[in-house]
């Protein structure tokens, strides 16, 4: 009989394409990672992983093996969940993917809350990009998802999560300081630090320019960076200006290290969004994970 734990190092190589990351994300040696790869492999009479230096590439058979190894490890959690909840009791583990944002700013303080409900719930947090976490829904590799944007997909449904405000943000000794007030049009000069294409804060901030008639190409745009945290320390050095999730500026603004700065006319917000694959059952913890999110909207 296959062992689950096998098979879950099996799916982390197959994610991770390596046997040192996926040990490092598993707590455990890569001497361990390759000994349970090997038995697997003795087990099934077939070859997994092609080796290539430092990177492991599924063979044909591990390529038919993962999915069958997401459904057996989802149907043996719901199996277990499911006896758990017969004794009345909200027990387990789960996995929820999201945003950096709303991953490091937003989610532990709601965790924070449902584990003081539910002690014996483990949450484990998978700060990934957007598409990704839509991926691993749809694939069973997350229960839960938060998202800024809402796919269209038959399989996923969304609730009502949060509002978050995009702000323009400066150095504490930057001119705008002082009156904390601009015009659209003063932007256009202005070194403009960016997120990556793909973030849902530069979705929103570029759809609010266009309706000010500000189209990307007028932008002076000094660097792009990939998280908000590197954002904040480029403007709090005086590399740029930038817009931010108000989630990830509040610290901060709060310290006094970079100040919130209003545009006339021009309010950006983006709504984020709890969302399921509808598929696959949901475990008690995380049905009850998902009616705790609904009545705690905003807070």
């Amino acid at each position: 009989m296959l062992d689950l734990e096998a098979l879950n190092i099996f799916l982390a190589i197959a994610e991770h394409g390596s046997f040192s990351e996926a040990g490092r994300q598993l707590h455990v040696s890569q001497s361990a990672v390759s000994q349970v790869v090997r038995s697997l492999e003795k087990q099934l009479e077939l070859k997994l992983f092609q080796r290539k230096g430092r990177s492991a590439e599924l063979t044909e058979a591990g390529q038919v093996l993962v999915p069958m190894a997401r459904e057996l490890i989802s149907t043996a959690q719901r199996v277990e969940q499911t006896m758990l909840s017969m004794q009345n009791e909200v027990m387990g583990e789960m996995f929820i993917g999201c945003s950096t944002a709303s991953g490091k700013y937003l989610l532990p303080g709601l965790i924070a809350r449902f584990r003081h409900q539910y002690p014996q719930v483990r949450t484990n947090v998978l700060v990934t990009s957007r598409d990704s976490i839509i991926n691993k829904l749809l694939t069973g590799d997350v229960a839960l998802g938060v998202s800024s944007k809402q796919i269209s997909h038959t399989d996923l449904e969304y609730q009502d999560f949060f509002k978050d405000d995009v702000i323009l943000i400066v150095p504490a000794g930057h001119r705008w300081a002082q009156y904390r007030k601009i015009y659209p049009d003063d932007l256009l000069d202005e070194p403009l630090i960016l997120r990556e294409e793909a973030a849902g804060t530069r979705e929103v901030l570029l759809e609010g320019l266009l309706k000010c008639d500000i189209s990307p190409d007028m932008l002076n745009i000094a660097m792009v960076l990939g998280n908000a945290e590197a954002i904040a320390i480029a403007v709090e050095e005086g590399l740029g200006v930038a817009f931010v999730s108000r989630l990830a500026a509040a610290r901060s603004i709060a310290l006094g290290r970079i100040v919130e700065i209003e545009i006339e006319g021009m309010e950006l917000t983006r709504d984020l969004y709890l969302v399921r694959n509808r598929r696959l059952p949901l475990t008690l913890a995380q049905a009850k994970f998902w009616e705790f999110a609904s009545h705690s909207k905003g807070k």
